[in-house]
C-alpha cells in the first residue's frame, strides 16, 4: 500500500513541476510584433528572434520545417466556412471554400487565397523531390504542394494545422 501511495504522490508530484514549467516557458514568450491580418510587407526577421515569440511546437514547424502528426491537427478534420491566416504572422493564406476533404491526415486545399499568400521553394528531403510551401510574407514553413488535387487546380496544399490560424465567417 505504501508503494502505491508513493507512486501516486510522485506521479502527482511530476504531473504538477512539468505543468509549472510549461507555464514558466510560455511565461518567456513575448507578444508578437509582427503579427497582422493587414500588412502585407514582406518580413526579414531571425529565426533566434523568431524562437524568442512563437511557442515550441509551432517554431518547430514553420521555421524549422517539422511536420506535424498525421491526423493529428485541430483542422485535419474542420469544415467551418472562413479564413486560414499563417499562425506566425497573420498573412491570409486559403478560404474555407477551397479546402476539401482528403484521407492524408492534413487540412487540405486546392488554392490559395491570393497569388503572393505562399511562396514556393524546392525540397529533396528525405530522398524525394516535392515542393514545399511557405508564408509569402514570412517565409514560415507550412507544408506542401502536390499534382494529386481537385479541379479546378488539381492542386492539393497539405498543411500543418500548427501553422494555420482560423477567423470564421462573420454570420
Amino acid at each position: 500500500m505504501k508503494t502505491l501511495v508513493s507512486k501516486t504522490i510522485l506521479a502527482f508530484c511530476f504531473t504538477l513541476s512539468l505543468g509549472t514549467y510549461k507555464a514558466q516557458s510560455n511565461l518567456f514568450k513575448i507578444k508578437n510584433p509582427y503579427y497582422s491580418r493587414t500588412a502585407e510587407n514582406t518580413l526579414k526577421v531571425s529565426n533566434s528572434e523568431w524562437k524568442k515569440i512563437l511557442k515550441p511546437e509551432l517554431y518547430q514547424v514553420a521555421r524549422e520545417g517539422a511536420t506535424e502528426t498525421a491526423f493529428t491537427g485541430k483542422y485535419n478534420e474542420f469544415d467551418e466556412k472562413g479564413t486560414y491566416y499563417c499562425a506566425v504572422c497573420g498573412n491570409a493564406l486559403f478560404i474555407s471554400t477551397s479546402k476539401f476533404a482528403t484521407t492524408c491526415g492534413w487540412p487540405s486545399f486546392y488554392q490559395p487565397i491570393r497569388k503572393n499568400s505562399v511562396k514556393y521553394r524546392k525540397d529533396t528531403s528525405y530522398h524525394m523531390e516535392r515542393t514545399e510551401v511557405l508564408c509569402g510574407r514570412c517565409d514560415s514553413h507550412l507544408g506542401h504542394v502536390f499534382d494529386d488535387g481537385p479541379k479546378p487546380t488539381g492542386k492539393r496544399f497539405c498543411m500543418n494545422s500548427v501553422c494555420l490560424e482560423f477567423v470564421p465567417d462573420k454570420k
